[in-house]
């Protein structure tokens, strides 16, 4: 028995990413099995090519630097990621760290970047740590002004990410990447560093450090 196909569109175009567009001319009828499996061929083996770069596409780049010890004054709270516990304790950290102009009240302060810390790791990412939202000091105070914290960062080796847009979805898009690739970590102190550039919060930049082995 002869098999018949009628299809309703005569070509197909695969923008691929973006990068470049692949058509595929399709007969009108498909008279034979043969015309029909070679079609197909065709289309997976597109198929696979776009998969590959979308895949590619996704891959984080970044910069591997080490960075000297460290000191930082802030305030701090102790949170887990388990059931977003830490997107609603980290944004109450900022709102509170603003609203009270804490980055002028810190003592001995090197510079006016924000650095959000993540430390105290009580395993990986899953397990509860530390956040402190600060500045970078010169000296941490024996007797800091209640509700400050102090914490020395250690010489430690980081993979460095940049994100880019909105306040503070793009943050949170590098670290959910962060959390499901297969990185290294050293989970001895990780942060987001907030410059010059993270001051408009809907054109962004800001580098995130994560400590590796």
């Amino acid at each position: 028995m002869r098999t018949k196909m009628r299809l309703r569109f005569s070509c197909l175009n695969l923008d691929l990413l973006g990068l470049t567009t692949i058509k595929i001319d399709l007969p009108q009828t498909m008279k034979t099995q043969n015309t029909m499996i070679k079609t197909i061929k065709q289309l997976s083996l597109i198929s696979t090519v776009f998969m590959t770069l979308t895949a590619s596409s996704q891959t984080m780049t970044h910069k591997t630097v080490e960075l000297d010890q460290f000191q930082v004054v802030g305030i701090s709270v102790r949170t887990t990621n388990q059931n977003e516990q830490s997107k609603s304790d980290i944004g109450n950290l900022f709102t509170m760290f603003t609203r009270l102009g804490l980055v002028d009240k810190i003592p001995n302060k090197k510079t006016s970047d924000i650095y959000c810390i993540y430390t105290d790791y009580e395993g990986d990412f899953n397990a509860p740590y530390t956040v402190i939202l600060g500045c970078k000091v010169l000296s941490i105070e024996e007797n800091l002004a209640n509700g400050f914290v102090g914490k020395t960062i250690p010489k430690t080796k980081y993979q460095v990410y940049k994100s880019t847009g909105k306040l503070p979805d793009c943050v949170g898009e590098t670290w959910n990447k962060i959390w499901k690739s297969d990185i290294d970590r050293k989970y001895v102190a990780d942060f987001d560093l907030y410059g010059a550039k993270s001051q408009d919060p809907n054109h962004a930049e800001v580098d995130t450090y994560v400590s590796v082995k």
